[in-house]
């Protein structure tokens, strides 16, 4: 069973059960658990941001989340959906959605996005926090990992554009919308605020996937430059979440020593 949570979000840049809580504060984004464990028992907290969805469409990822959070030991998931994205069941988060052309990382998305990232931690007290990245979401992932360090222990950026200028101009040759200003954050240039004991994996498709692998590698090679631990795999498939290998990427990210004895 799938349940929802809406979360405050007001940061300064720099099988399955769950409880529902909502939190007042506005703006707001929605979340949505899986898991069967207590917040206080759970040791490996999975958070996925989801990618760039066409206008209309719903986020849902429920399907990896399930698979997420029976991947980790003593884990759980937490889809968050991104400011403007609703879910099949109409709940939406507050917030501008993106275009879908590479305007959906702005500092002031990366600072809701940061702050339901901060107060699921804070609800998921002693869990090990994995971010995961789909796309779009992947280019969130990495700026707020880069943003609030102390937050995000491991990362797995799933077909990241990641150097976002290099990809924008890539795609402005099949979409001209590509070539408008945009305000988002490139990963490239917040990569220093990565924290240095960050464990990272970047997945691509091919050189004809919509995020080439060429430019993939680019952000793993500048986290690799600043000596953080980064493994960069190329796997086929048109759905790469749905890939095996994806999964066991995020089980070894994991802190494999957790068990599900609850903490008082």
């Amino acid at each position: 069973m799938r349940s929802s949570l809406s979360l405050a979000a007001a940061l300064l840049l720099c099988g399955c059960a769950t409880t529902r809580e909502v939190s007042a504060p506005a703006p707001r984004l929605v979340t949505e658990s899986y898991g069967a464990l207590k917040p206080a028992q759970v040791r490996n907290l999975v958070i996925v941001l989801h990618d760039d969805l066409a206008p209309g469409t719903a986020v849902d990822y429920s399907a990896f989340a399930a698979r997420a959070a029976a991947a980790v030991p003593a884990g759980a998931a937490v889809v968050v959906l991104r400011p403007g994205y609703a879910d099949p069941a109409g709940r939406m988060s507050e917030g501008m959605r993106a275009r879908g052309i590479g305007d959906g990382y702005s500092a002031e998305q990366i600072r809701l996005v940061g702050e339901s990232v901060q107060a699921l931690a804070a609800r998921y007290r002693n869990a090990r926090t994995i971010l995961v990245g789909d796309g779009g979401g992947a280019v969130l992932a990495a700026n707020v990992a880069a943003t609030r360090p102390s937050l995000v222990g491991s990362m797995l950026l799933i077909g990241c554009p990641c150097a976002l200028p290099e990809w924008r101009k890539y795609m402005a040759r099949r979409e001209p919308a590509f070539a408008e200003s945009v305000d988002s954050l490139d990963p490239l240039q917040t990569v220093g605020g990565i924290a240095p004991t960050a464990r990272i994996a970047i997945v691509s498709g091919g050189d004809k996937a919509r995020v080439p692998a060429r430019i993939a590698r680019l952000y793993a090679e500048a986290l690799a430059l600043r000596g953080i631990a980064v493994e960069y795999r190329q796997v086929e498939g048109d759905d790469l979440l749905a890939q095996g290998e994806v999964t066991q990427l995020l089980s070894r990210l994991a802190d494999n020593a957790a068990t599900a004895e609850p903490r008082t």
